[in-house]
């Protein structure tokens, strides 16, 4: 740029700052506040109005950590001021810093009924007045703020301690200039612009010496009369329109709030409360405005706890302005939730809606979660959506995405249509520099010319600001700027397909470089959301058996609540492991109660299914066989014994005939045979391995490549002995840290199990169990939902490279022709598989799972303490076989006094299909739900068999709606095939009510339907 425009430049930001923005406020005139401190959690309303409040002014401190403060705010406009010729308002600063709204105090201002008018934020500060004396009460939040990724006491309410947090700045009634306000979103809109010009553009220059008149046009000693003459000195330039070729932006209101993170749930219910309250103010002033929101379970807490708010949601949806998105209870994070919780996310999102609301949300709205599994697709249409939106993949550290709009294929072939917006945030404000980055990374030039844009404070809430609203109306036909509109998520969809009617394809897994850390870090949540899931299995499979039979009433309260606890908790803040300590040590309470109220559950239906007698009755909940033990049913079978461990050559042996496993004096495994095959390739395994772990960045959230370099491998035992079960035990220790690794073989398993119990006390620091494998596979398959994926042992590529920690579910296989291995666990995500040499160059597979991590940030005190999680070894030729000891390990059986064996309510024919879940149907008819998937890869044909079924069966959506295209009568064989990891749900209606079925769901009521 010249000096003169960078004198120019300067002179209207001095002009600005100095004399434009004071004069916005043409009058203000103090209020009187009085104080109330809330000696404990947040209180109601109604409760809040009957306390005492006494006398408080600005400058005074006010707000512990997480506490609240009710202000009573009284006075009137003065009555000098005259007749309004601007806007009155009252204007609170609660100590608010410049930093992004969210992190920090807010409040909820209500009216002396009870009724909400708007939420308070730092840049979102005024309150419009009611004729008449002024009688409000604010509800502040005296939030702190733990956003700087520094180690902090703050977020556990037992070490944040009492300090006072904020000083209250000011509760004014202002007179605001309309004409002034406008003329700095002019302002603002065109600087915002020429910022992103190339300086050699003639569009440039226009745009500022246009700001140079308007600052001649302008008196500074009477900014309110003259600011029409410098609005109109800028109504040139802002009326001349955007090229033809201008990128075009849909821009959606939104307010991405985290259902937890830097704050506890409780104070996210409030936070969607004043968000809300701020996008309903927003709808009255500006017509055109539409808001997007996700998470049924945020609209489920304003219908609890705020429901005259939900019922002006309702107004709005109806009209098409308040748009529900996503279909998902929350936004969950989709790499560690189980295939039937991330259905269950759906069922619950999507049905939520259209009771409330009689709306299904088409689109899939995940901007902020960690990467996206290969599973994802099919689900999502499965679901009866067919668009998916993601923002994070952005943030990848090395590789870029190559497209911003395409199909996303998964692991069945279902494909879903995605966009990825170019603007790089789900929390634009719609300024210069984001309109620029958006049109100037458009990954699909020449072949579309539209993208989305969502626009508001996000994360901890706030969402879009009249000044946002402002810049949209001013670039919505400006030259030299994208074309802005503000529109709804699915008119985006429709008009993106129909202008790209042919986009690339990408297919498999979205994972993100970066943030790799979060499949371990929080072992405790992720322990609890694996065993619940579980639990939950159990439950509904047992109570499914014995209603259908007619021994009981199934709990459908019981387990919808159940179930809608876990999938809060599935929230990509919460599972991932990267909230405050408040959130995880919530999060383990809840996880604890739902066990202490599912397994009572289980034991019932178990007790009642096996009813009277005196035998030991044993329950399979997993869909393989255990033993003696079929699929999904209970026998009389004799229990499992181990094989003790003989010492022999200095060490110790375990053989039971199919497995033999040596362990040296050490207690380190250092063979392990089966059918004449070894499979320990270099050293011992079962190797505790500890790294140092000091992230670039985020400490919960990332696991950075360069922490492969500083290693210790725990070799020394402190003790080595013989449990009286006939267990190997071996104890280890490390600083602070103690380690019990206890090895058991059963008779006749081909599976060494190994539990491994940690006393945990490091900093930064990682711990892995590692397995060197002596087989050559350049890939390794690894469980997502309902399926598995492939990927390389080697690292050929930058993709290959980045790919250093990923997640499975219950097993990781690694094999050759004809032989292969199996490494599975109970509560474990996070691996890394890679190929290896051994001294003289022979290759190998290391298998290495994360066990734990000790963070500093944002919770200090991750993962400390005592941890049990449990692993096997074992030879699998076929990942069938592989699938099959993870769904053992992670479904063992029960035993209960009884009378003898149940047979199971459920059979398939082929074992490449499995069973994922037995339910009876979420509209409470009674039918039979039964979700089964293809497990192996391949097609398959399979009959599904459930005796004593009187009823029509037929297959449905994910949602229990009927397929278009299967359905059998009473008396006619289920024959299903199957592609590739096709998941199937099939529906068996009722026996009494098989032929006089009406649908459900479309009318409100609860979702599913018969045909």
């Amino acid at each position: 740029m010249h000096e003169s425009a960078r004198i120019i430049e300067a002179r209207v930001e001095r002009f600005v700052r100095e004399h434009l923005r004071p004069a916005v406020e043409r009058r203000r005139y103090a209020l009187d506040v009085e104080a109330w401190d809330v000696p404990g959690e947040p209180v109601p309303f109604a409760e809040a109005v009957k306390q005492q409040f006494t006398p408080t002014a600005p400058g005074v401190a006010w707000g512990r950590p997480w506490g609240t403060t009710w202000f009573h705010v009284t006075g009137e406009v003065p009555p000098s001021w005259g007749a309004a010729d601007g806007v009155r308002e009252m204007v609170v600063d609660l100590g608010f810093s410049r930093a992004q709204p969210g992190f920090q105090a807010e409040g909820l201002v209500f009216r002396p009924d009870g009724s909400l008018v708007k939420g308070l934020e730092p840049r979102n500060d005024a309150v419009p007045l009611a004729p008449g004396p002024i009688d409000l009460y604010v509800e502040a939040a005296s939030n702190p703020d733990v956003s700087a990724n520094v180690p902090t006491p703050m977020g556990d309410r037992a070490t944040a301690g009492d300090a006072l947090l904020y000083t209250l700045r000011r509760i004014d009634v202002i007179d605001r200039d309309l004409t002034v306000f406008g003329l700095l979103q002019d302002i603002a809109a065109l600087i915002g612009l020429m910022r992103e010009l190339d300086p050699s553009l003639p569009r440039r220059a226009e745009i500022l010496r246009a700001l140079e008149r308007m600052v001649d046009a302008i008196d500074p000693d009477d900014v309110t009369g003259t600011a029409a003459d410098g609005r109109a000195a800028l109504a040139a330039v802002l009326a001349s329109p955007a090229h033809a070729s201008a990128h075009r932006v849909v821009a959606v209101g939104h307010a991405h709030i985290d259902s937890a993170w830097l704050w506890p749930i409780r104070e996210t219910i409030r936070k969607c409360a004043r968000t809300f309250s701020n996008v309903l103010a927003l709808m009255d002033e500006y017509p055109d405005f539409v808001f997007a929101c996700s998470s049924a379970q945020q609209y489920a807490w304003m219908k609890e706890h705020y429901p005259a708010l939900f019922e002006r949601i309702r107004e709005r949806v109806a009209e098409g302005r308040f748009v529900p998105v996503g279909g998902m209870w929350v936004e969950s994070d989709t790499n560690m939730p189980g295939g039937e919780a991330l259905v269950r996310q759906f069922v619950h999102g999507k049905g939520f809606f259209l009771r409330e609301f009689g709306f299904e949300p088409d689109e899939v709205w995940l901007p902020d979660s960690f990467g996206y599994t290969a599973a994802l697709p099919q689900i999502v249409r499965a679901a009866g959506s067919h668009s998916f939106l993601t923002q994070k993949i952005s943030w990848s550290e090395t590789n870029r995405m190559p497209h911003h709009t395409f199909w996303w294929e998964g692991i069945d072939g279902s494909r879903v249509f995605t966009h990825f917006p170019p603007v790089d945030t789900y929390n634009s404000d719609l300024g210069g520099a984001d309109l620029a980055r958006a049109q100037r990374q458009y990954a699909e030039k020449g072949l579309s010319n539209i993208s989305l844009v969502p626009f508001g404070f996000g994360d901890g809430g706030g969402g879009p600001t009249r000044e946002m609203l402002e810049a949209a109306a001013r670039t919505a036909d400006l030259e030299g700027s994208p074309r802005v509109s503000l529109s709804t998520p699915r008119q985006f969809f429709d008009e993106a397909r129909a202008s790209h009617p042919e986009p690339a394809t990408w297919s498999g897994e979205m994972y993100l470089e970066l943030h790799r850390g979060t499949y371990t870090t929080q072992a405790n949540t992720k322990q609890g959301n694996r065993r619940s899931e579980h639990l939950l299995r159990e439950a509904e499979l047992w109570w499914a058996t014995a209603a259908w039979r007619g021994l009981g009433d199934y709990p459908y309260e019981e387990l919808e609540s159940a179930w809608q606890t876990v999938l809060l908790q599935q929230f990509h803040d919460i599972l991932p492991g990267s909230s405050i300590a408040w959130v995880h040590q919530e999060a383990e309470r809840n996880y604890a109660a739902l066990a202490d109220a599912v397994s009572p559950l289980i034991r019932r239906a178990q007790e009642t299914l096996a009813g009277p007698g005196s035998a030991d009755v044993v329950f399979n909940a997993a869909p393989v066989a255990t033993g003696a033990l079929q699929p999904l049913s209970a026998d009389v079978v004799p229990p499992s014994s181990f094989t003790a461990p003989v010492a022999g050559d200095g060490g110790w042996v375990l053989d039971n005939g199919v497995v033999r496993a040596v362990f040296d004096e050490a207690g380190l495994l250092v063979s392990f045979v089966v059918g004449g095959r070894e499979l320990i390739a270099a050293g011992p395994a079962a190797v505790l391995l500890v790294f140092r772990d000091i992230p670039n960045h985020w400490d919960a959230w990332d696991l950075d490549a360069h922490y492969q370099r500083h290693v210790t491998p725990l070799l020394e035992a402190d003790s080595v002995t013989v449990s009286a079960s006939g267990s190997l035990v071996v104890r280890r220790s490390y600083r602070r840290s103690s380690f019990v690794q206890t090895f058991r073989l059963a008779e006749g398993a081909g599976e060494l199990e190994i539990e491994t119990r940690v006393d945990w006390h490091e900093t930064q620091k990682l711990l892995k169990l590692a397995f060197p494998l002596a087989v050559h596979a350049d890939r390794a398959t690894s469980e997502i939902q309902f399926g598995h994926i492939h990927r390389p042992t080697h690292a050929n590529t930058s993709w290959d490279s980045a790919r250093f920690e990923t997640v499975a579910h219950r097993w990781v296989h690694v094999g050759e022709p004809g032989f292969g291995a199996v490494v599975a666990n109970d509560s474990t995500y996070g691996h890394d598989i890679t190929r290896r040499w051994t001294d003289d160059g022979v290759a190998f597979t290391q298998v290495r799972e994360s066990l734990l991590r000790a963070p500093r940030y944002p919770d200090p005190h991750a993962d400390q303490g005592t941890h049990v999680m449990r692993t096997v070894l074992g030879v699998a030729p076929t990942v069938l076989e592989a699938m099959a000891a993870g769904y053992r390990l992670n479904l063992p059986t029960r035993t209960v006094t009884g009378g003898g064996a149940v047979a199971p309510l459920v059979t398939v024919s082929s074992d490449q299909v499995v069973v994922e879940a037995v339910k009876l149907a979420e509209d409470r008819s009674g039918d039979l739900i039964v979700r089964l998937y293809e497990a192996r890869g391949g097609r398959a044909a399979a009959r599904i068999d459930v005796p004593g079924r009187a009823g029509r069966a037929w297959t449905t959506d994910l949602l229990e709606r009927p397929a278009p295209n299967a359905a059998w009568e009473a008396d006619d064989p289920i024959d299903l095939t199957f592609r590739p990891f096709e998941i199937v749900t099939l529906r068996v209606a009722a026996a009494a009510q098989a032929r006089s079925a009406q649908p459900h769901g479309s009318d409100g009521e609860r979702l599913g339907s018969r045909p």
